[in-house]
């Protein structure tokens, strides 16, 4: 069963079954702030609970939470509420931190989408040179969950490229992509956090460098 209608949602449906519930309705801008956003978002994942309760419950929290810039902001507050609500409620579980997720649609404001449109429309912007991110193809959800799934009972698992990319790196792959040169200003700034990848995850990316990786991403959603 397949709660929500967004891009990770659509994702999932060829690997949709009765024996997970994956709640994909979450808040998905991360600068939200609208009180009864995070409010419906709980609502109806109790309410899903309730129906299901002997159903696997997959929820998708974000890699956020490792942030130490974002630890006040009420999307990470909100995440971290409803993951220790699981914890405490659900019998069986899931939960994955999502990275930097990469797809058709979705959030423009994501770093991918943000790129890809300021230098598609020739804006001049602004990159922190000591930035790194980690990213996800969309489809890689998707896939992770049909090999690893059914392995993972009540636990929290990271899930992106364990690769941290910089922003010239990414620039470039897009600029290749689009044929147009990038116009932007570099600041000596930017900060990134780390994460431990467990070995299903190391393991699901083996095969597959971190240039590979985003020349697929950009190939697949340009």
């Amino acid at each position: 069963m397949i709660i929500g209608t967004g891009l990770i949602a659509n994702s999932l449906k060829n690997i949709d079954s009765d024996e997970n519930l994956f709640f994909a309705s979450g808040v998905s801008n991360s600068l939200e702030t609208r009180k009864s956003e995070f409010e419906r978002e709980f609502t109806l994942l109790k309410k899903s609970i309730g129906s299901n309760p002997e159903t696997k419950l997959v929820y998708f929290s974000t890699l956020s939470i490792n942030d130490q810039s974002k630890q006040n902001s009420q999307y990470v507050l909100h995440k971290l509420e409803i993951e220790d609500y699981i914890k405490n409620n659900v019998k069986n579980y899931l939960i994955l931190r999502i990275g930097n997720i990469v797809g058709n649609g979705g959030n423009p404001n994501t770093l991918f989408n943000y790129l890809k449109n300021q230098i598609a429309n020739d804006s001049k912007f602004l990159i922190h040179t000591k930035a790194r991110r980690l990213f996800i193809d969309i489809d890689d959800i998707a896939k992770f969950l049909q090999i690893n799934c059914k392995n993972l009972d009540n636990c929290i698992t990271n899930l992106a490229y364990p690769y941290y990319y910089n922003l010239n790196e990414i620039i470039t792959v897009i600029q290749k992509k689009i044929d147009k040169k990038a116009i932007y200003e570099e600041i000596n700034e930017g900060d990134f956090y780390k994460v431990d990848f467990e070995e299903d995850l190391n393991r699901f990316f083996s095969k597959i460098n971190s240039d590979e990786y985003l020349n697929i991403l950009a190939e697949k959603y340009i």
